[in-house]
């Protein structure tokens, strides 16, 4: 998976491939009969969170993936109410074929249009929606803030088929073209910033409260201020839910508020997830430190970490400084998800689930971070750092 600074990093021309109408076939806001709802994919991260929504409102539901991503995820009784059918979008829709119909299609693993092709265009016939999970990096700018309507990026060679940071963006948008092509008027477009919470496989968020976790003195990047943006995958799922149950087609950038969220407010956030996790520990048992795993926060300027090699993003998870080419980081126009029904639970709740989600693991993965800076890294580049300031002071 690349990372999103990667995503962002494209540089690819602007384009606007097409827009769809906002419109819907159903009524939101009610409870509905049970829908017949068909999962591309489903058993990796945002999948099983939908999966979990949509029973709870007792839908119908169906699987349609390789059995590679986590294939026992929804084995045993339990689940006995889901059905699971084997394929591959690329080679082999065998399991999709004949009579069946769906009201339904989720679309949660688009990566290549020809895939969408063929998927959308054999089930057209039987299906009356299809949502297709994208993405916010469609965008052929990252310097303004984007809505729905801004231009998309388009690749020098449409035909490309291999996903990278410099094709990610453009495939995303002409999967979105592909099938709106193959449901003209049926098609609900989901746009997500990064997807962050309880079970995240990429460590893009969850960095932040392990480190608060881990206490010291924490490498804190830019500034308080700073913006950033992103999306409880609960919250996630359950818009794509509350669009598929009302039959809302459009698009929709699916990414917290622009300007509500602080790099500042984040990092607090995490701090005191923390302090409560590691406060509760000790009440339980032998405390073999103070509680809370104290930390300071150390807010190191743009310029200084670009100096020192520490990238936006991907070592400093969440966080690109919304200047120059990406002035518009963390500004990203959601107004119209939101009339539609997007909701937001509070920072310090998505950031106390993710952490005690992190520390369930096991000891071997929560020493495996796969974002952010190692400590070994963090402590060399506080260090010079405080060099300077020492040199400055002097």
């Amino acid at each position: 998976m690349q990372s999103r600074r990667e995503f962002l990093s494209a540089g690819l021309a602007t384009a606007s491939l097409f827009a769809l109408p906002v419109s819907a076939w159903g009524a939101p806001g009610r409870t509905p009969e049970p829908l017949r709802i068909l999962i591309l994919g489903g058993t990796g991260f945002l999948g099983p969170h939908f999966v979990e929504a949509a029973r709870a409102r007792g839908h119908r539901l169906t699987l349609f993936n390789r059995g590679k991503s986590n294939p026992t995820r929804f084995d045993g009784a339990e689940f006995a109410d889901i059905e699971q059918l084997r394929g591959d979008r690329k080679s082999d829709l065998s399991a999709l074929e004949g009579e069946r119909e769906w009201d339904a299609v989720l679309d949660t693993s688009a990566y290549v249009p020809a895939d969408v092709t063929r998927s959308a265009g054999l089930l057209a016939p039987r299906a009356k929606h299809y949502q297709i999970i994208s993405t916010v990096s469609v965008y052929a700018r990252n310097d303004v803030a984007n809505d729905e309507d801004s231009p998309l990026a388009q690749l020098d060679d449409p035909a490309v088929t291999e996903v990278t940071g410099e094709t990610y963006g453009g495939l995303k948008a002409l999967c979105e073209r592909a099938a709106e092509a193959a449901m003209p008027g049926r098609v609900t477009v989901v746009r997500p910033g990064l997807i962050v919470g309880p079970g995240d496989p990429t460590d893009r968020f969850t960095y932040w409260p392990a480190r608060a976790n881990r206490g010291g003195e924490i490498l804190a990047p830019g500034s308080a201020a700073d913006p950033t943006q992103f999306i409880d995958v609960r919250d996630l799922a359950a818009f794509m839910l509350h669009l598929i149950e009302g039959g809302t087609v459009g698009v929709f950038n699916a990414d917290a508020p622009a300007g509500a969220l602080t790099m500042g407010a984040l990092l607090a956030s995490c701090q005191a997830a923390a302090t409560r996790a590691n406060t509760i520990n000790c009440v339980r048992a032998p405390c073999p430190q103070p509680p809370g795993h104290a930390s300071t926060l150390t807010w190191v300027p743009a310029d200084f970490l670009a100096a020192q090699a520490v990238s936006p993003w991907q070592d400093m998870p969440v966080w690109i400084p919304a200047e120059g080419d990406y002035a518009g980081f963390g500004r990203t126009r959601t107004e119209r998800a939101q009339r539609a029904g997007l909701r937001h639970r509070p920072l310090d709740e998505t950031v106390a689930d993710a952490l005690a989600w992190w520390r369930s693991l096991p000891e071997e993965r929560q020493a495996g971070l796969k974002a952010g800076l190692s400590a070994e890294r963090e402590a060399e580049v506080l260090a010079a750092w405080h060099a300077r300031e020492t040199v400055s002071e002097a």
